[in-house]
């Protein structure tokens, strides 16, 4: 109800959307953000803006300023809160969609500080020490954003508007808005709980003790109960809580005290990296620009062959244990074992890429990629002379026998010979190739380095698996891997990413997306994405290491294992499974999966304003979850149920195997599941809708084994010719 006692309308309700990574490049947020926008704006359209902290080095580049509509709601709050010494940008964000935001400056508002941080220990109770810079933006951001909220929802009467958070740094606003009793609903996304993130870094046994935890104690032994605190009154004070996978709503319903009301699953902008039949020419020639820097890298070690070599990558934030780095190079060591052991003639070239604290590149990377460029320089100089000599030897011809093809001794000229040897003995190397390509600020106690040297691999000649350590992000501007991030994947044979703590894992969507197979685990919020929606998912180059029920040794064999497989498949099988990975692109379409933001938005409004719906229950359910067709032999097997694609871990998920039956849509879902079983039987292979015969008939679906179109004629033909056997057998006896 707004001010005025006028029923504010939910059909045009506005929705702003605030995160600490808006037009602010940090870390993944910043990625769901700026892919989900076109698919918000598409829905919202100009009733919707996106509110962030101003960063004066990134907005130049991001956003356009521009001034709000003269006398609207927008102008007169921005207005206001200028007249008060606030600094902000408004304009639209230079991406797909050009969604409008806000960036406040915090630092105008840093004189106020102190008076804001008494008043957050008075409303809410929450401490906040002077040295936490992090903690002191929050505050400020926070106190900003919820004063925007409160006097544009004032001057703003007549629809309803949804605020979305993402994220602690971002939530605090929500318990400020609540206490003042603000017209709005809110929305809350935990994309990574802070506790969660702590305890993982350390050596415990995280989700088998997940109920165990004294959430206060641990927080404050870690000298974050403060951050803490923001972001469980988030939580708590929130109409709507949801959090991007399973995973995770697990581990907030124990840690932070609140069960989610659902699961909005991250996606990716996919016609941005689709490529449709060329995904297959693009790995092509992104793998070529690899076996360039390789043949650099390996100068004088050089004795395999890049045709029969692969390449198998992790990349991500540095967190050693998080990300699962030590199991990845653990089943490097026991995959270099086993291919020795086979015998295989298989090279596997394995990157790691994670940003660290580095001086410089080591003289001997840059070095490789100088006298390998050197010799192709000089090579094709000699291949330009010897082209000519055999031009101008031809074109000489005067008919004599035997002069028509120039001797092998006059195609080299003894300059030509000279100037190859000299470039050639400068490819001669006394030490093995290195395993960094930078020297690190902190050699000796790096981790990552610490790990090969214990497993010893050192790209020794006899190694059947390569190691190459580049802390360091990539880019084109790179000197010695000159590839974009996006250019590299699509050069690999294997994104490789055993997390233990992934609340949802952007890098094998990535991976995913550009037809490139990869590794996850069953700990990672993606790969329960995955191992819920589709059967067999290692079919279709989503391969799962279980990490939750098996021991860390199992888990490692089986990664091993698993790579072992994927490095023994034929050329063939792997452009064939390639083509299946590809296909699983439109499940993680935010077309698809900005459904699943729109069900929350509409939970809000329900919860806020009950009266504006003629309904009494929230309708969660999305039509029958349709697979490929079966005459697609390679299409993925899609598990039966009722929902839109993003729905496996939804608004409408009853999460069993969490052990959460009561998340919003559970009966929904009982119901679902208990019609399965009256109305049907198990069939061996895929059948996707549950139909009645004519309407299966009349939409063509071909046999399991894929060739012919049943009809209803056909099948009342075979129906005439069993009862003729049937009729047959009973005169027989």
């Amino acid at each position: 109800m707004s001010a005025s006692g006028q029923q504010r309308t939910v059909d045009d309700a506005l929705l702003f959307e605030c995160a600490w990574e808006v037009a602010n490049k940090v870390g993944g947020i910043y990625t769901v953000i700026k892919t989900k926008a076109p698919v918000t704006c598409a829905e919202y359209g100009k009733r919707y803006t996106l509110i962030g902290p101003l960063s004066y080095k990134s907005a130049p580049m991001e956003v356009d300023s521009v001034e709000p509509e003269p006398g609207s709601a927008m102008a007169k709050t921005l207005d206001s809160m200028r007249a008060q010494g606030v600094k902000l940008i408004y304009g639209n964000w230079l991406i797909e969609g050009a969604p409008r935001v806000i960036l406040f400056d915090t630092s105008s508002m840093y004189h106020r500080m102190d008076e804001w941080k008494a008043d957050l220990w008075t409303v809410a109770g929450i401490p906040a020490p002077a040295n936490d810079h992090e903690t002191n933006e929050t505050i400020v951001f926070g106190y900003l954003v919820a004063w925007f909220l409160g006097e544009f929802v004032s001057h703003h009467l007549t629809s309803a508007v949804v605020a979305h958070f993402h994220e602690w740094q971002a939530g605090l606003a929500i318990p400020l808005c609540r206490k003042r009793h603000i017209d709005l609903t809110t929305v809350f996304t935990t994309h990574a709980t802070l506790l969660g993130r702590y305890l993982c870094a350390g050596s415990v046994d995280f989700y088998n003790n997940l109920q165990y935890f004294d959430v206060d104690h641990e927080a404050g032994k870690r000298g974050i109960y403060h951050r803490y605190c923001i972001e469980r009154s988030a939580t708590h004070c929130a109409d709507v809580f949801t959090t991007v996978s399973h995973i995770t709503a697990y581990e907030a319903e124990h840690l932070l005290k609140r069960k989610p009301d659902g699961v909005v699953p991250n996606g990716l902008n996919v016609t941005k990296f689709s490529a449709m039949h060329e995904f297959q020419n693009l790995h092509a020639v992104s793998k070529n620009k690899i076996n360039d820097f390789i043949r650099g890298h390996f100068y004088g070690s050089y004795d395999f062959d890049l045709e029969d070599t692969l390449y198998l990558f992790t990349a991500g934030r540095y967190e050693y244990r998080n990300k699962g780095v030590d199991m990845f190079i653990e089943g490097l060591a026991r995959l270099n074992h086993m291919l020795k052991e086979s015998g295989s003639k298989t090279t596997v070239v394995a990157f790691i890429i994670m940003p660290a604290a580095t001086q410089s590149y080591t003289i001997e990377a840059l070095k490789g990629q100088a006298v390998t460029k050197q010799l192709q320089d000089t090579v094709d100089e000699i291949k330009n002379r010897v082209g000519n000599r055999l031009f101008e030897h031809a074109a000489r011809y005067t008919g004599e026998h035997g002069t028509e093809v120039l001797s092998d001794d006059k195609l080299l000229s003894s300059a030509d010979k000279v100037l190859l040897k000299r470039r050639v003995f400068a490819l001669k190397r006394n030490s093995l190739p290195p395993i960094v390509t930078h020297n690190m600020a902190d050699d000796a106690n790096d981790p990552v380095l610490n790990q090969l040297r214990r497993v010893q691999l050192f790209n020794r000649k006899e190694d059947r698996v390569k190691v190459i350590f580049h802390p360091e992000f990539l880019n084109s501007n790179n000197p010695i891997l000159g590839l974009d991030y996006e250019d590299f994947v699509r050069g690999c044979h294997l994104g490789v990413f055993p997390s233990y703590y992934e609340p949802w894992g952007y890098t094998p969507g990535e991976c995913t997306v550009m037809g490139i197979p990869s590794i996850t685990t069953n700990l990672s919020g993606f790969g329960c994405f995955m191992d819920e929606l589709i059967d067999n998912p290692q079919d279709y180059g989503i391969y799962i290491v279980d990490r939750r029920m098996k021991s860390v040794e199992d888990s490692c064999n089986q990664l091993a294992e698993q790579m072992f497989s994927f490095v023994t498949k034929t050329r063939r099988q792997r452009i064939n499974q390639r083509n299946r990975t590809e296909r699983l692109s439109d499940l993680l379409d935010w077309k698809s999966l900005g459904l699943e933001y729109a069900k929350a938005r509409q939970l809000a409004l329900r919860r806020a304003y009950p009266d504006s719906f003629d309904d009494d229950e929230f309708d969660f359910g999305g039509g029958n979850k349709v697979g490929r067709p079966l005459s697609a032999p390679s299409s993925p097997r899609f598990r039966s149920g009722a929902m839109t694609p993003g729905d496996m871990g939804t608004l409408t998920e009853d999460m069993q195997h969490l052990d959460t039956s009561d998340y919003m849509g559970g009966k929904f879902w009982h119901a679902m599941s208990n019609n399965d079983e009256e109305e049907e039987d198990h069939y061996p292979f895929p059948l996707v809708l549950r139909r009645g015969r004519s309407s299966t008939m009349d939409s063509g679906v071909s046999t399991p084994s894929g060739g012919l179109r049943l009809t209803e004629r056909d099948l009342n033909k075979a129906d005439t010719a069993l009862a003729k056997l049937e009729h047959g057998s009973d005169n027989q006896k």
